[in-house]
């Protein structure tokens, strides 16, 4: 392993399942996808069956808070264990780089470990590392307790960097592109291609290493994003998988003064990629509240808001999505969805920056009141509009935000409301593939 403590940075010990290994089962997407979806989970296991996976080394978010819990991440962790005795992995020191396609779209990454000395996921931080979107910590205990005995973590994680030169990310991939991949294969269930090279061009690195130590460095930090000295440099914003590093990063602080500063654990494998990549979208976080109805929400919703509230029936969701997403002036508004209809809801002299703050801070509020009633948060237009046409449920859709202002926003404000954009929808998301041993 190699360190450059300047930018935060390890090259890590990567393990890859064996050439033996069925690679299109082995990789599954992110554990906080399709939560709402269970089917789509029941498809997983069946594609799976009973060969090597990483969804025997993960716990999908569809089934916390189910009576076997405990004996889930119990079984995690065994697998673990027993995938590190059974020698399905091979071992290098480097870096990966990887290239995801869905459809026409090409995303490009490299796989690394980041200091988690560097990382603080606290609204206001002044890190290096740092959180884009607030960090809901009643979602860390169940993952809390599958890394604090886990021998491996296997990331979800994606993280960025404001970089528009593309002189960090872009030289590393185009110098492997005639070298054989470590692996090229499709994603189940039509959540497209991927492909990974090993990268171990001490060059390479050095340059790349030297690029993330220039975006780093104060005097262009400040011109760059019009601040003062008294902000400090933020090099690496975290995109996917906030709650998985926020784990990493709980588990590490409640270790070190045992394990010592030199322990793996004190490092977490993240994908790094550029927020200026072209085929990076960020895609708007929808609402879905299940176990009550609209009128029940709308009478919260005016005595939240009071007379800066108005509401205005939609006859169709393309109509009510075209106003929501061209909508201007000094107000906000956002869609709602009904069993019987879609609704524009604009509130006057918002206090918040941007729509989803301006939902979430009435959410938050009337969730408190509303025992009955749970929220989910939905990538997908489809996946909003089936989920809000069952009884009993109400869906909220938002706009997307701008990516070109995230770190500034970031920098000025602290982090943005919790999930308030996504990086592409559900099937794009990240799948476990590599892993890195941490104890």
């Amino acid at each position: 392993m190699r360190v450059y403590p300047s930018v935060g940075l390890q090259v890590a010990d990567i393990l890859l399942p064996g050439r033996s290994i069925d690679m299109p089962k082995w990789a599954v997407i992110a554990c906080d996808q399709y939560t709402s979806q269970p089917e789509y989970w029941q498809k997983v296991k069946e594609i799976v069956g009973n060969a090597p996976s990483t969804l025997n080394l993960i716990f999908p978010e569809v089934y916390l808070g189910k009576n076997d819990e405990e004996a889930h991440i119990h079984a995690i962790n065994q697998s673990m264990a027993s995938f590190l005795d059974q020698g399905l992995f091979d071992s290098f020191e480097g870096l990966v780089a990887v290239e995801r396609q869905v459809g026409a779209s090409v995303r490009k990454g490299i796989m690394l470990a980041l200091d988690l000395e560097k990382y603080d996921f606290n609204r206001g931080s002044q890190s290096l590392i740092r959180a884009t979107e607030g960090t809901i910590l009643d979602r860390l205990p169940p993952r809390i307790k599958i890394r604090k005995n886990a021998p491996l973590e296997l990331p979800h994680i994606l993280v960025l960097v404001d970089d528009p030169q593309k002189t960090v990310i872009e030289p590393v991939w185009d110098s492997v592109q005639n070298t054989r991949p470590l692996y090229d294969f499709d994603l189940m269930l039509g959540s497209g291609h991927i492909k990974g090279w090993k990268v171990t061009d001490a060059d390479v690195e050095k340059n790349m290493v030297a690029a993330l130590e220039k975006l780093s460095d104060p005097g262009t930090f400040q011109k760059k994003y019009r601040v003062g000295p008294e902000k400090s440099v933020l090099l690496y914003a975290v995109g996917d998988g906030n709650h998985s590093l926020a784990t990493a990063k709980s588990v590490w602080e409640m270790n070190k003064g045992r394990l010592g500063m030199d322990h793996p654990s004190r490092y977490a494998l993240v994908e790094l990629e550029n927020l200026h990549d072209p085929s990076l979208v960020f895609e708007p976080i929808h609402r879905v509240l299940t176990g009550t109805n609209s009128e029940a929400i709308l009478a919260g919703m005016h005595s939240f808001y009071g007379a800066r509230l108005k509401i205005e029936t939609i006859d169709s969701f393309d109509k009510m999505v075209d106003k929501v997403r061209h909508h201007t002036g000094f107000s906000q508004c956002f869609g709602m969805l009904t069993p019987g209809g879609f609704l524009i809801a604009e509130v006057l002299q918002p206090d918040s920056n941007l729509p989803v703050g301006t939902l979430q801070a009435f959410l938050d509020k009337w969730l408190q009141t509303a025992s009955t009633v749970a929220i989910d948060y939905v990538h997908g237009d489809d996946v909003l509009i089936d989920l809000s046409s069952k009884p009993g449920n109400v869906g909220f859709y938002l706009p997307a935000m701008s990516k070109d202002e995230l770190f500034r926003t970031v920098i000025l404000d602290g982090a943005l409301p919790r999930k308030t954009f996504s990086m592409g929808e559900a099937h794009e998301k990240r799948f476990y593939l590599e892993a890195r041993k941490i104890a």
